[in-house]
């Protein structure tokens, strides 16, 4: 079964600094350049960089224990032409590096998959940082010892336009984690793509919105133990594929292959024929329980799938919907409908979180009473 990773705060801590190495970057200081400070760093610094723009600030994070974090605002970076060996404007390949307050913006290379990373190996932590306009935003390998966390993060305007690039690609690597982050207005790619041997999906907010023309919003094309709990997910009008959350479609790579859904909301913008969750035939398990159902899909109905609690509300059942306010209205009859937590499958389908926009989560008061992912109700 899978356990929850603690969120926010608590998660993965940042690699221990060496308090011998702390190297500052910014206008005066003893680098001017991002790149620079890493090439000098020794494994463990810690590298400080004053708020502001560096463009074309390419860089390879190549040794272990570096933390790159943000001070007094955000750092941009826009490529202005420029990516490392051609895929990005930073390749990370080293352990226990943590990245925070960072925007990489309006990467291209020949090959049409230019990244605002690419990471191949390693372990890389990604707090509060933000992907814009690349034609992927976040890319990584096939290492599969590799270990991808993203909290509080934001994706939007990523993809070359194709259908083969997106807002987040994660190869067959040992986990990735995504919590608190705001994926929204891809260009034909998926939202969040994984091929992970485990995806920890908690607490986000995946909402294509007006004018957005993503594929899936969520996709485990390989199968693998994925979670998915306390998402808002929205499909909108223009998608470029009837289906919201997709299992197993390429086939399943894995020796366990198990989805669990829980208290995620669910909507289809799509004029007709949209699908909630699709999940492929063959040696996989899945489950959904307390989801929050809006729009005209279809309903829960795929292969191997155990469903409970999921209920079905009109739009004025909802705040404000034309403004993607998908709370409850304090009268709706979903609420207080959720499936008790000792009935479900598992205890790391039990909310503790619910997503705070923008990009972020909170802790719940108390424990989730309502089906979907917004426990807060709205005023009648």
């Amino acid at each position: 079964m899978l356990a929850p990773p603690a969120i926010g705060n608590q998660t993965a801590s940042p690699p221990p600094a060496d308090k011998t190495s702390t190297l500052r970057v910014g206008p005066g200081r003893s680098f001017s350049r991002i790149g620079d400070a890493i090439r000098a760093a020794r494994p463990g610094s810690t590298i400080v960089v004053d708020a502001g723009s560096y463009p074309g600030d390419t860089a390879t994070v190549d040794k272990d224990g570096l933390s790159l974090r943000a001070i007094g605002g955000r750092v941009d970076i826009a490529a202005a032409g420029r990516a490392v060996e051609g895929k990005a404007i930073w390749v990370v390949r080293a352990h226990r590096i943590s990245i925070e307050g960072f925007d990489f913006r309006e990467t291209v290379v020949p090959d049409r998959n230019g990244a605002g990373i690419r990471f191949e190996r390693g372990s890389l932590l990604l707090r509060d940082c933000g992907f814009f306009h690349n034609q992927t935003g976040l890319l990584s390998g096939n290492d599969g010892l590799a270990v991808l966390e993203i909290e509080n993060c934001e994706f939007g305007w990523n993809g070359y336009g194709d259908g083969q690039s997106h807002q987040l690609y994660a190869g067959k690597i040992a986990r990735l984690s995504v919590s608190g982050s705001y994926f929204h207005h891809a260009n034909e790619g998926q939202l969040i793509k994984s091929r992970a041997a485990e995806s920890l999906i908690l607490y986000n907010r995946l909402s294509d919105e007006i004018g957005g023309e993503a594929s899936y919003e969520l996709e485990f094309p390989s199968g693998g133990r994925a979670l998915a709990v306390g998402n808002l997910i929205q499909q909108s009008s223009t998608t470029r594929n009837s289906t919201m959350v997709s299992f197993g479609v390429e086939g399943y790579a894995w020796p366990v292959n198990e989805l669990r859904m829980s208290h995620n909301t669910l909507i289809d913008k799509r004029p007709a024929n949209g699908i909630y969750l699709f999940v492929k035939p063959g040696p996989s398990q899945a489950w959904a329980v307390n989801n929050l159902l809006v729009g005209g899909a279809a309903r829960l109905t795929t292969a191997n799938l155990v469903a409970a609690g999921n209920v079905r509300v009109d739009w004025d059942q909802l705040a404000r919907p034309t403004r993607e306010d998908y709370r409850l209205r304090a009268g709706a009859r979903a609420v207080g409908q959720a499936i008790a937590a000792a009935s479900l499958p598992d205890a790391s389908m039990v909310p503790t979180r619910e997503y705070q926009h923008p990009r972020n989560s909170r802790a719940l008061i108390h424990p989730a009473r309502h089906p979907g992912a917004l426990q807060e109700l709205a005023p009648v």
